[in-house]
């Protein structure tokens, strides 16, 4: 009996090794008419294997109870028979019909809200599987897809919402982005990856896709060659958040225009190759070969050279951007004579389904129907006459998405949180709006750029490790009742400052966060020096006095406390 038990246990699963097994078993993208049974037959008939991984590669996630991982077991929360649809949007490249298109379906079918993500999709949720077939057709229509949204694959691939328009970009690479995107999103060839694969390409000068936290980076630089300048891109990889954080290591490389899409789909061949990486699922994304495996920027050039039979050109020095803000709220000249473009503020990314057609309508009303959503979750419309422009700005902030608001309203970010993710602690949405609420009574006038992100868990899908002020769900007990809880990390950066946030050791109820974001932001304008940004003000000050002026007294460190069921998580769950 002994000797079965032993046999039994030895030749048990893991979790990485069974969805390593579907996935050599089924291309997702291939069954398509496997979802379409489905939802002809009922929730009932969807096998466990589609529920839990095949859904996934075409942007379908099921949904939470509203609990998070205190309502479930083993790291997850309950699922309810409702699914998270997640839009893809290369680029953030949308046209007002295809707006018109997810505003119809998020009236019919997600309870009439959806969200804007921080990687330039539209996520919907409450979406039935008698649904899920007239959502995708409806989006095929107009040129939108949910494919590779989530799963282990190439997800949306993220560039410069202004690309084409800004004034001072050095190229427009949207249309690489675009190319990549098509090259990658329903292959066959990339359809098994060890986790998810994220790509950002940017010809602004701002970074405005986050190069450094994506698996691979690629930012326009210019170089002289013989008189004449080129423009290509500097290359950075394996960046990532998550529980570990690793910002992109860059290569000695100079990647010319045309070299970009075998570069890319070299990287992801690597990637798409590394067995070392599918052993264990909290350890799969690309930057565990540095953080695990001793790879270097050297030896990773050197692979990826023979990989696409190529030397690719020594890098050349770049400008990293130096505290800048990318936000891209307000009006904003474009480098067309005449044309500007208009950024709407929205909320925790939180928008309805009349705020959508709103903006759709206004979109032709006052421009050409040319949208952008950015990874700020904000909204943008393009190419707006300048004599349109503060018509379109009044009428966007009279549908509740601002054209400029407050440093709290512009500068917030939140995840998904308990309200539809089943990893999440806490829940952010709702909280983000009160927290806004609260700052802007309570400092009205503040006048600093200001990035203040809310994640529900320590997966980092609202990015808190990039923020001035991150802070990370937990729950804690107070009077013998679980509640709601808050750590602090602050003085993240990206760009020329690039630094993760540092874990301060200060933890409070959510209820008392404004509290101590108001303590924290009052020390900073009474004692800042001329002209020293948050970053600079947290820099000169040690964790202890940070935890000081976030408490308003002296108190000793408080670990970060991760909880034991979310390691499992911690590549970062299916975030964005």
């Amino acid at each position: 009996m002994g000797f079965l038990f032993l046999m039994t246990n030895a030749t048990k699963e893991t979790k990485a090794q069974r969805v390593e097994r579907l996935k050599r078993e089924k291309n997702p993208w291939e069954a398509l008419e496997e979802i379409r049974r489905f939802a002809r037959e009922g929730f009932s008939s969807i096998p466990p294997e589609w529920i839990g991984t095949y859904l996934r590669w075409w942007g379908v996630y099921t949904q939470g109870d509203g609990a998070g991982v205190t309502g479930g077991q083993g790291g997850e929360g309950k699922a309810l028979q409702r699914f998270m649809v997640r839009i893809r949007i290369p680029n953030g490249r949308l046209h007002s019909q295809q707006l018109r298109t997810i505003a119809d379906l998020t009236q019919r079918y997600a309870r009439g809200t959806a969200d804007i993500t921080v990687r330039q999709n539209i996520q919907l949720h409450w979406i039935t599987i008698e649904a899920l077939p007239e959502v995708l057709d409806a989006l095929a229509k107009v040129q939108l897809n949910t494919i590779g949204a989530c799963g282990d694959v190439t997800r949306n691939v993220t560039g410069c919402p202004v690309a084409g328009v800004d004034a001072d970009e050095i190229c427009d690479a949207s249309p690489l982005a675009l190319e990549v995107s098509r090259m990658l999103a329903g292959n066959a060839d990339f359809y098994n990856l060890p986790r998810k694969f994220k790509i950002s390409i940017a010809g602004c000068r701002v970074w405005c896709p986050y190069p450094e936290i994506n698996d691979i980076g690629l930012t326009a630089t210019t170089r002289d060659v013989r008189g004449t300048r080129e423009i290509g891109f500097s290359l950075s990889v394996a960046g990532g958040l998550s529980t570990e954080p690793y910002l992109g290591a860059r290569l000695d490389a100079f990647v010319r225009w045309n070299q970009v899409l075998p570069v890319v789909k070299g990287i992801a061949e690597l990637f798409r190759d590394s067995d070392v990486l599918r052993e264990h699922r909290e350890r799969a994304r690309l930057k565990f070969l540095f953080l695990r495996h001793g790879w270097t920027p050297e030896s990773f050039l050197e692979e990826l050279q023979r990989r696409i039979g190529f030397q690719i050109d020594p890098a050349v020095p770049e400008q990293p951007p130096a505290d800048v803000y990318r936000d891209h709220v307000g009006v904003h000249p474009q480098k067309q004579p005449g044309y500007c473009y208009v950024g709407a503020a929205v909320l925790r990314g939180r928008i309805s389904a009349e705020q959508m057609y709103g903006a759709a309508e206004l979109a032709e009303r006052f421009a050409g129907g040319e949208l952008r959503t950015t990874n700020m979750q904000n909204l943008l419309v393009v190419n707006v006459p300048q004599i349109n422009a503060d018509s379109l700005a009044k009428e966007l902030d009279a549908i509740g998405l601002r054209v400029g608001g407050s440093a709290f309203y512009r500068g917030t970010i939140a995840c998904s949180g308990t309200e539809f993710c089943k990893l999440a602690i806490t829940e952010t949405k709702t909280f983000s709006r009160w927290l806004v609420e609260e700052l802007e009574e309570r400092l009205p006038g503040f006048d600093q750029h200001l990035k203040l992100h809310v994640t529900g868990c320590p997966n980092s899908c609202g990015q808190h490790w990039i923020a001035d002020i991150g802070i990370e769900g937990k729950k804690i007990k107070v009077q013998d009742r679980l509640v709601d809880a808050y750590y602090f990390c602050v003085g993240g950066a990206l760009g020329l400052h690039q630094a993760t946030a540092r874990p301060v050791g200060y933890r409070c109820p959510a209820a008392e966060v404004p509290d101590a974001i108001e303590r924290l932001l009052r020390r900073y304008l009474a004692e800042r020096d001329l002209g020293e940004n948050l970053r600079q003000f947290f820099a000169r000050h040690n964790d202890a006095e940070l935890r000081g002026l976030l408490a308003g007294e002296f108190v000793a460190a408080v670990p970060r406390d991760l909880p034991e069921q979310n390691l499992a998580h911690s590549a970062g769950g299916d975030g964005d």
